[in-house]
């Protein structure tokens, strides 16, 4: 029985709200975990986690064969071939430099016609009227549209123009990545072989110490000294050993540090050839402005600069061709066919239209008005890069002078070190000197080899800096920097 016109309608309205009331919470994104957490205060629970495929063995496929072989002894210009291929740095900026090349050829589509093609099937059935019986038919057939933009004033070749200096920027950009993946790794190369010279010169204090201590041990068994000095120089071997054990926590640090920049784990069974590190001292050829001029002219992130400052020129020319006319060809054609009837008929258009921007809230001029800014504001950003571009060089040119005079002095200092140690120790054995002063002057050497280490590393990182920043970094971790014979009286670290 079919209820009152009124009771249906409140019927209908009560299963509306009722539907209404039902409707369902927020979606979670599966896995049985919630949408969002319950309060501010508590923390979303992650979906259980499902099972993965089994990961890949560490750093499979990322050394090449040609490396994998001389894993254990890797040079400097190993470890650079290494970093590049590896740290996503540069897999990041080459990848948008590839972006922006299909961006630019995406843009210069603008030039050539667009046309479309298309097929349509329709089925026709006219209704029986006076006089007429009903019709049933079915149509089909191909179709192309064409549109071509043949002139503007600087809209498409602004736009064009855009894309390319956006390409030449990430261009510049993929360089300026790879200058400072080189300068990472060599940074990351020289401290790693600098804290293995100290853990083999703390070494050489320690064998130092225990012979201090033997000393103050045949002397206590003939008399000539007292059990403090034989306390004193096994605290000293004690603080010898800390401070190896130490260095060498340090060293596994700095190897971790080194397989980052060369982007693979850092428990990849590798080490490096320290031998051929060493690079001759010498002072530099070249002169700070010489280096600030090649800057200027050679940096690739100041290239980059410099083409998106262009890229910004030239969007202001786009936007201003957009608020000129156009003229545009579009032409569209086909070949309709009936079932059941023999041939067909084409048909086709040719249009030729010219439109003329009017009004549309000023909004075309406030567009370019922004663009006008924002080439001012990449104007700037270019300024202030070259600036800092200067005072990178000037800074980094003297912190090499600085270094290279701090080679000499600490090598002197090694000399005399050695000398007053080898001195304290022969009057400590002949029974005229302390054990203060033989525990006084090892503590002198261990000092001393530190900070030859120490200047040797400050050296060489200086000057891969002062190329990265002079733009004389090559993409073999190459210098081409001009430095004067090594004419220092160096003392390798015994």
């Amino acid at each position: 029985m079919a209820l009152p016109r009124g009771p249906r309608l409140r019927t209908g309205a009560a299963l509306l709200l009722g539907l209404a009331g039902c409707a369902p919470g927020l979606p979670g994104p599966g896995g049985g975990a919630p949408a969002a957490s319950s309060a501010p205060h508590v923390p979303w629970t992650p979906p259980a986690p499902t099972a993965a495929p089994p990961a890949p063995p560490p750093a499979a496929g990322q050394v090449p064969p040609e490396l994998a072989q001389r894993l254990k002894q890797l040079t400097a210009a190993d470890v650079v071939d290494l970093a590049l291929r590896n740290n996503p740095t540069t897999l990041e900026a080459w990848a948008n430099a590839r972006a922006a090349a299909a961006a630019y050829g995406a843009s210069r589509s603008a030039y050539f016609p667009e046309v479309d093609a298309s097929a349509s099937v329709t089925r026709v059935k006219t209704a029986a009227t006076a006089g007429r019986v009903a019709v049933t038919q079915t149509n089909y057939g191909p179709s192309a549209t064409l549109t071509w933009l043949l002139l503007d004033f600087g809209g498409r070749g602004g736009a064009i123009e855009a894309a390319r200096q956006a390409l030449i920027s990430a261009d510049w950009t993929h360089n300026a990545a790879i200058n400072d993946v080189v300068l990472q790794s060599q940074v990351a190369f020289y401290n790693y072989v600098a804290t293995g010279a100290l853990v083999a010169a703390q070494r050489v204090s320690l064998e130092d110490a225990q012979a201090n201590l033997d000393a103050a041990e045949a002397r206590r068994q003939v008399g000539t000294a007292t059990i403090a000095d034989v306390l004193q120089a096994r605290t000293a071997l004690s603080q010898a050993q800390l401070s190896l054990e130490t260095t060498e926590g340090t060293r596994q640090t700095a190897r971790g540090a080194l397989a980052l920049a060369l982007g693979v784990p850092a428990n990849l069974p590798y080490d490096v050839d320290s031998v051929t590190a060493p690079v001759p001292v010498g002072a530099l050829g070249d002169s700070v402005d010489a280096l600030i001029a090649r800057a200027v002219r050679d940096r690739p992130d100041l290239a980059a600069a410099r083409a998106t400052a262009a890229a910004a020129a030239a969007r202001i020319r786009q936007l201003r061709g957009a608020r000129l006319p156009s003229i545009t060809a579009t032409g569209d054609g086909g070949f309709t066919y009936i079932v059941n009837k023999s041939g067909g008929g084409s048909n086709y258009t040719i249009g030729l239209g010219l439109a003329i921007p009017l009004f549309n809230g000023f909004g075309r001029e406030y567009s370019q008005k922004q663009a006008e800014f924002l080439a001012d504001a990449a104007q700037a950003q270019q300024r202030s890069l070259e600036q800092q571009v200067t005072y990178q060089v000037f800074s980094s040119y003297y912190a090499l002078q600085t270094a290279t005079r701090s080679v000499q002095t600490a090598n002197d200092l090694l000399a005399s070190a050695t000398q007053s140690d080898e001195v304290a120790l022969a009057r400590y054995k002949a029974g005229v000197g302390t054990v203060l002063d033989l525990l006084s002057a090892q503590s002198a050497l261990a000092s001393a080899r530190a900070q030859v280490i120490q200047s040797r590393l400050n050296w060489q990182t200086s000057l891969a800096q002062l190329a990265h920043d002079a733009g004389a970094l090559d993409a073999k971790g190459r210098a081409d920097i001009r430095l004067a014979p090594d004419t220092l009286n160096e003392n390798p670290p015994r």
